[in-house]
């Protein structure tokens, strides 16, 4: 009896050596170590922790999550513990074989720098992910990532104060996807992740208020996977940096409509509420979708897409 051949699932996102190319999604996953218990966290990817900023962070009063069909809202405000607490006392928490991206947030460019340079030089972190949608408070509330010589300004600070592999996660709430990931390679960012949440707002009618106390919040979920798969495609198009993409991930086929897009890796984030495992079983899932289609490597189908002539 012949063996079925192996395989291969590694990437190299950015210059982050992936096992495979299936990580979660920041904000979806804690720490990595609430998940922990549910499987072997060395069994994916790895990790993109939750934002960081230069100190604790509250984030928003409830009610700041919702359902929606095919999707979720929310408008957590970035809670977390702070970069120094995350180095202290999170990280020491996860298996020395994980993955770990950090994820950085901030109000101001100069702090997006300096989270940056506190997370250089920790033996855990393999590459930093900036959150480029977040309001800037000196642009009058506009989301870095929505203007394009803002965008520019803040990967050249981030680009400066750090040697690891740096990924940008662009808002989708731009005209052109296309622009904002040109400005980013133009800047030294070694890749890209995209997309964030879809800005969006749902109605209580019983009180005629927003069904989240801050209003507006990011739509995620499945409602939101054709967009990510268009803008990662686009982007694509358009620069020669690797892509993280991230919308709406579900099954393993959904993760492998990316990779063809255009994506070397993907990120899982709303499915992780609905199956603590989601990340674990499509990342095995992956393997047996081109095992089942004679596929040796699973960066052979990255950027496959054969738009019709």
């Amino acid at each position: 009896m012949t063996a079925t051949p192996a395989v291969d699932t590694r990437v190299d996102l950015a210059g982050i050596a992936l096992r495979n190319p299936v990580l979660t999604a920041s904000g979806t996953f804690g720490y990595g170590s609430e998940l922990a218990p549910f499987f072997d966290l060395e069994a994916i990817g790895g990790i993109v922790a939750k934002s960081l900023t230069l100190a604790p962070r509250q984030g928003n009063p409830p009610a700041r999550i919702a359902e929606t069909p095919a999707g979720m809202l929310n408008a957590i405000g970035l809670e977390n513990v702070g970069v120094d607490a995350f180095v202290a006392e999170k990280l020491p928490k996860l298996a020395q074989g994980v993955v770990v991206v950090a994820s950085v947030f901030e109000t101001e460019i100069d702090r997006y720098a300096e989270v940056c340079k506190r997370l250089t030089g920790v033996p855990r972190v393999a590459g930093l992910e900036i959150n480029a949608s977040c309001p800037h408070v000196k642009s009058g509330g506009i989301e870095f990532g929505q203007r394009a010589e803002v965008l520019a300004q803040l990967v050249r600070a981030t680009r400066r104060a750090t040697a690891l592999p740096l990924l940008v996660k662009l808002s989708p709430n731009v005209t052109d996807i296309r622009e904002m990931a040109r400005v980013c390679e133009g800047e030294g960012a070694d890749g890209l992740s995209l997309i964030n949440t879809l800005q969006a707002l749902d109605v209580d009618l019983a009180t005629r208020r927003p069904v989240l106390r801050n209003g507006l919040g990011g739509l995620s979920g499945p409602a939101i996977r054709p967009v990510a798969l268009r803008m990662v495609w686009q982007a694509s198009q358009a620069v020669k940096l690797p892509i993280c993409g991230i919308g709406g991930i579900m099954t393993a086929e959904d993760a492998i409509k990316f990779l063809v897009c255009g994506a070397t890796a993907v990120q899982v984030g709303t499915a992780n509420y609905l199956n603590p495992m989601a990340s674990l079983e499509i990342a095995r899932g992956m393997e047996d979708w081109a095992r089942a289609h004679g596929v040796a490597r699973l960066a052979d189908l990255v950027g496959t897409l054969q738009p019709f002539a």
